[in-house]
């Protein structure tokens, strides 16, 4: 077979070349290899191969990945799902198995959670509060913020990335889908909770990401505890609900300074008034 990386764990390149020679000769759709922390790659007897990258994840215990990989796999490909999706949910399951702290840390399940953990759907508030519980024993700075983030735009990231420069970790506190609609009104959120989670993570500022429900991340903070919490320059630190909160632990409210003329609204409107 050809052999065009190096052959270290993980090169892609070869992976991708390998699993293409065997899904010929054994006439299969396609062949999927596993990368280790590097996700996996799918490829195909003709066409360019899929590299699926594993979420960004704490280091953890692998042991158990690979059969929960394959699991959860093998489940998403018998509920119908297209390959490409299918691998892309199972190494989400496996990433977070990972994360969890592998075959030592394993629970019970209820029936369908694993189907269930493979929706594209953010960590849970749990995976934020242990994040944050781990930088304050290591002596750490929990830095946390909040918001709708609706249609994420150059505002929002230049806050972000303030708000994690200030600490040794960034978690968002994010308002829920009903929780959006309630202050934003009807319409809102453009973006569901999930996917608004999702490219929060992608950004390499953000560590973290917990959804609440309620109009004021109160009991959420409560739970993680943060030393400070950041807002943009428009609001004063003073002044804000979670300032009252953070008091109980000796937490403070900060701002840091934001980009005048970026915001969601604005956005929505400069759309509205295009397509009208």
């Amino acid at each position: 077979m050809p052999e065009p990386g190096d052959g270290g764990e993980g090169d892609l390149p070869l992976a991708a070349a390998r699993a293409r020679e065997l899904a010929r000769r054994w006439g299969a759709v396609g062949v999927c290899v596993t990368l280790g922390a590097r996700g996996a790659v799918l490829s195909f007897a003709d066409g360019t191969p899929l590299a699926v990258p594993a979420p960004r994840a704490a280091d953890g215990d692998p042991c158990g990945a690979g059969d929960r990989f394959a699991s959860a796999l093998a489940g998403l490909l018998a509920e119908g799902e297209l390959p490409s999706q299918a691998v892309a949910g199972a190494v989400a399951v496996a990433s977070a198995f990972v994360a969890a702290g592998g075959a030592g840390a394993l629970t019970f399940e209820p029936a369908g959670a694993t189907a269930a953990a493979t929706r594209s759907t953010p960590p849970p508030a749990e995976d934020a509060v242990a994040l944050a519980a781990r930088v304050r024993a290591a002596g750490g700075t929990v830095v946390a913020t909040g918001g709708c983030f609706d249609i994420l735009h150059a505002g929002h990231a230049a806050m972000l990335a303030a708000a994690r420069s200030l600490g040794d970790c960034l978690i968002v506190c994010l308002n829920a889908d009903a929780s959006v609609r309630r202050l934003k009104g009807d319409g809102r959120p453009v973006v569901g909770e999930a996917d608004r989670a999702a490219l929060l993570l992608a950004l390499e500022c953000v560590d973290g990401v917990a959804i609440f429900d309620e109009d004021v991340p109160e009991q959420v903070l409560r739970d993680l505890r943060p030393h400070l919490f950041v807002k943009g320059g428009d609001y004063h630190a003073a002044d804000l609900p979670e300032a009252a909160t953070l008091a109980e632990w000796g937490g403070r409210a900060v701002t840091v300074p934001f980009m005048p003329g970026r915001s969601t609204t604005q956005i929505l409107q400069e759309a509205a008034s295009r397509g009208s």
